[in-house]
C-alpha cells in the first residue's frame, strides 16, 4: 500500500447542487463529496482497529476535482485512487460543455492505459465506470430505487464485504442495464436487488463500485427525499422511502470494504 494513500475525489455534484461550498471535517476543508468519502474511510480504519488489530491507520491524503464547472483533473501519476462521486445528473447525457462525456473519457483512458490507480464510484460514479467500460446507464423501467435497500450478495460478495446481505441507502432512476462484456475485462459479480441487476462492477484491485449509497446517513437521505417529494417521486414512494430511512444499513460494511480494496497490493 503505497503511503501517503493519495485519493482524487471527482466532485460531480453536491446532493443540492452546492458543488463548490466547502465543508470542514477533521481540521481540513472538503467538497461535500470529499468530505463523505473521508468520513467513510475514516470510519471503515476505525472499525478494522477494532476487528482485525490495524493498529497502524493509512495516512489518507485526498483532494477534490470540481469535474463539472471547472473540468478539472489530477495528474495521474500523483494519484494512487480516483473516487467518482454521485450526481443529481443524467450519467447517459453529454453533460453543459459535455463535462460527463469528458469525465467518461478520462475514467476510460485511465483504465486501458495503466493498472496501478484504483477506481472507486458510488451511483453516478458506478454508471459512469460503467459507461467508461462500453455500458450505456438507461432509466430504469422498474423506477426509482430509495432508501434503505436489501442487497443479495453473490458468493464472491459475500467474501468481499464479509457479510451474508447487505442493507444500503439507495437513490437512483438510472441503472447499468448489464455487465461490460469485453473479454479483456474480468468482471465479477458482487450482488443485487429487486430493482437492481448490477448494484457492483468489480475487477480485482483494479475497480470497486456500486449503485448504492455507503456514505449516506439518514439525516442526509430524509433532506434528500424531502427535496425530491412531490417533483422526482410521487407522495407514495416518498412515504414508503421515509418509512425505510432510518433503518440499519451497512454502510460502514462498505467502507471497511473500500479500504481493504485500496489497502491490497
Amino acid at each position: 500500500m503505497p503511503s501517503p494513500l493519495r485519493i482524487a475525489v471527482f466532485e460531480c455534484d453536491g446532493p443540492f447542487g452546492e458543488l463548490m461550498k466547502r465543508y470542514s471535517y477533521g481540521g481540513k476543508e472538503y467538497g461535500i463529496c470529499g468530505m463523505l468519502f473521508k468520513r467513510l474511510l475514516d470510519a471503515g480504519a476505525s472499525k478494522l482497529e477494532v476487528e482485525s488489530g490495524l493498529y497502524k491507520r493509512p495516512n489518507i491524503v485526498i483532494s477534490s476535482y470540481d469535474v463539472v464547472n471547472k473540468q478539472e483533473y489530477p495528474e495521474v501519476e500523483k494519484i494512487d485512487a480516483v473516487f467518482v462521486s454521485g450526481s443529481r445528473y443524467d450519467s447517459f447525457a453529454p453533460g453543459d460543455n459535455n463535462w460527463i462525456l469528458n469525465l467518461v473519457t478520462f475514467i476510460k483512458t485511465l483504465l486501458q492505459t495503466q493498472s496501478r490507480v484504483k477506481v472507486i464510484g458510488v451511483c453516478f460514479g458506478h454508471q459512469v465506470i460503467g459507461r467508461a467500460y462500453g455500458v450505456m446507464p438507461i432509466r430504469n423501467p422498474l423506477g426509482w430505487e430509495i432508501s434503505v435497500t436489501p442487497i443479495t450478495l453473490t458468493e464472491r460478495g459475500k467474501r468481499v464485504f464479509g457479510r451474508d446481505s447487505l442493507k444500503l441507502h439507495q437513490m437512483h432512476r438510472d441503472i447499468i442495464p448489464h455487465y461490460p462484456l469485453s473479454d479483456s475485462v474480468s468482471v465479477e459479480p458482487l450482488g443485487s436487488s429487486t430493482h437492481c441487476a448490477v448494484q457492483f462492477i468489480y475487477i480485482q484491485n483494479r475497480v470497486l463500485s456500486l449503485q448504492g449509497h455507503p456514505e449516506y446517513d439518514c439525516g442526509l437521505a430524509t433532506q434528500i427525499l424531502d427535496r425530491r417529494r412531490g417533483v422526482a417521486i410521487d407522495e407514495a414512494m416518498y412515504r414508503e422511502g421515509m418509512d425505510r430511512v432510518g433503518d440499519a444499513h451497512d454502510g460502514g460494511v462498505v467502507g471497511v470494504g473500500f479500504l481493504r480494496f485500496l489497502m491490497e497490493d
